[in-house]
């Protein structure tokens, strides 16, 4: 299975993937969105989390 990286230093936290795709992303405690369940969604729809990332910090890895 693929696993989905955030890069957290580049995050502007605007909240486009966890309002895209809840079951895979939420904010950390830093306000920082990361990937905590890369199963929780099928890959078309993290697909669309990733292509929308306005900073693309979101990736495939």
């Amino acid at each position: 299975m693929k696993t989905v990286v955030v890069e957290t230093e580049n995050c502007i936290s605007c909240g486009l993937c966890i309002s895209t795709c809840p079951a895979v992303f939420r904010f950390d405690s830093s306000g920082k969105s990361e990937c905590f369940d890369p199963a929780g969604a099928p890959e078309a729809e993290i697909q669309s989390a990733i292509d929308g990332c306005p900073v693309q910090c979101i990736r495939w890895a």
